[in-house]
């Protein structure tokens, strides 16, 4: 199963693409990083993006987003409405699958830390990864703005950072990186320019001020659109679903004499939470997730293990030539990972002995990351081969053929050969399990060294098939020296 984590960086830029554009590039260069969603509002001078990833992958991607931000976002001359103290203002990790609240708390320090040593920009830790109580809450930072901040960084000792100088980075402010829950971003949208009574109405309805529970929510003025909105963030969709948090915005503005104009929802929602709507304004008896069918069909697929490899089996079936051989052979190399993740992990539960604890821990580690990016290596294997095909393709006569077509080779070597790189190391920690294991979990791990030595030698075979496409090119016999020692360790028996 690969761990997934989702992160939602906030950023002060709402009105320039080309900016925008910068920040999807720098999160989509990540190799196992997926965009979800991306979502920008120029009234907020705000955008949203959403990704997925494994743990590693998805804080790489957060830090290149945020050092994109940092050349190009100046808060010196930002105007907009939503409350921010940073040009890359909040950075959320949410634990999706595989993984703990405390590995995601565990990320959002390791970002805050590179963000200031390597960045200079100061670090403030909120929600499941705070080390102050008194900064869990993001409204808790953010209070005054970022002149207020920067104030008490500069005359309160207790508002030191918890990464960095205690001063604003002179054009990007601070940045607030966390671990939470899944949270809904969620406005209502009021048929008036009263911004007062939106302000009153968010402040009616907010937590702090005994309003609905797991509710925050602020008053802003959506200058474009001629009117103005409760901006609501709701932290626990259970306490307080959406349709309640309409229907009680809703009759506030009615108390007033003002209707809602509309609602929308900031970034992605959970399919959980749409369900609730349905059954609430349905009235639906005895209703569950388990009649949704998308959800019954993700438990089912879930359940049957050869139903989730199926499409690829079909991809590779199909007359085509991507994805192929290196596809495969990354395939089996993650296989074998996950059986050793699976044959470490049911050894630590029964170790006491804090050293062997250590080490087991430490392997488990190493697989996993090898396991998660060899699974990666299963699409990125594909599409260098695509390239490769697309270029080939092109008319002799194209001045840029040949270049195009070296560069997409060189990619298509690199991919296998960084399979057969980890299916190898890979290999070394399964064989180090064995004399820890008891027979029937050894036959794993031994069934993992034999699925890790196909999965090398099969990249194998697809960097040389490669290299010889590139006879001429000088880089070619280092290439292959490379390759002596890997065939060696692959073919060494257990």
């Amino acid at each position: 199963m690969t761990r997934l984590v989702e992160c939602v960086p906030n950023f002060s830029e709402g009105r320039k693409p080309g900016t925008i554009d910068a920040l999807v590039t720098a999160i989509r260069a990540v190799p196992g990083v997926v965009l979800l969603d991306r979502q920008s509002d120029a009234d907020h001078n705000r955008s949203v993006l959403t990704f997925i990833g494994p743990p590693e992958a998805a804080a790489e991607a957060a830090f290149r987003a945020a050092e994109q931000a940092l050349h190009r976002i100046d808060l010196t001359t930002h105007r907009g409405e939503h409350p921010r103290v940073g040009a890359t203002d909040v950075i959320p990790f949410v634990p999706i699958r595989g993984v703990t609240m405390e590995d995601c708390a565990h990320l959002a320090r390791t970002v805050g830390r590179r963000l200031a040593e390597e960045l200079h920009i100061p670090v403030f830790l909120y929600e499941r990864a705070a080390k102050v109580p008194s900064r869990t809450h993001i409204e808790d930072i953010r209070r005054g703005g970022l002149e207020e901040l920067g104030e008490r960084m500069r005359t309160s000792p207790e508002w030191a950072p918890d990464f960095g100088d205690a001063k604003l980075h002179r054009t990007a402010g601070a940045t607030i990186v966390g671990a939470r829950p899944v949270l809904i971003a969620y406005n209502v949208n009021l048929a008036t320019i009263d911004l007062d009574l939106a302000k009153a109405i968010a402040h009616k309805v907010r937590a702090s001020n005994g309003g609905l529970p797991s509710v925050k929510a602020v008053g802003i003025d959506l200058k474009s659109r001629g009117c103005v909105q409760v901006s609501m963030n709701l932290t626990n969709y259970e306490e307080t679903p959406v349709h309640a948090a309409f229907a009680a915005v809703k009759a506030e503005a009615a108390r007033h004499g003002v209707a809602v104009s509309g609602s929308e929802v900031i970034g992605l929602i959970p399919e959980a939470a749409v369900s609730q709507v349905a059954a609430h304004h349905l009235m639906l008896e005895n209703f569950s997730m388990s009649q949704v069918l998308e959800a019954r069909m993700a438990q089912a697929l879930t359940q049957d293990v050869s139903a989730t490899v199926g499409p690829f089996l079909e991809a590779v079936s199909a007359p085509q030539a991507a994805p192929g051989g290196g596809s495969v052979a990354a395939l089996a190399g993650a296989a074998a990972m996950a059986l050793g993740v699976m044959v470490s992990g049911r050894l630590l539960e029964k170790e006491t002995l804090p050293d062997k604890t250590a080490d087991l821990r430490a392997k488990r580690d190493v697989l996993i990351q090898l396991r998660d990016r060899l699974q990666t290596a299963i699409r990125e294997d594909a599409e260098a081969y695509g390239a490769v095909l697309r270029n080939s393709r092109r008319p002799a006569i194209d001045p840029e053929r040949s270049a195009a077509l070296t560069d997409a080779l060189s990619v298509a070597i690199a991919v296998p050969l960084a399979i057969t790189e980890w299916a190898v190391a890979g290999m070394q920690v399964l064989r180090a399990l064995i004399p820890l294991a008891p027979p029937p979990m050894a036959a794993d791990l031994k069934a993992g060294v034999f699925a890790a030595q196909a999965a090398g030698e099969g990249a194998l075979v697809c960097v040389k098939a490669n290299l010889d496409a590139l006879k001429d090119d000088p880089r070619v016999p280092e290439l292959l020296k490379r390759l002596g020692p890997f065939e060696k360790r692959l073919r060494e028996r257990i």
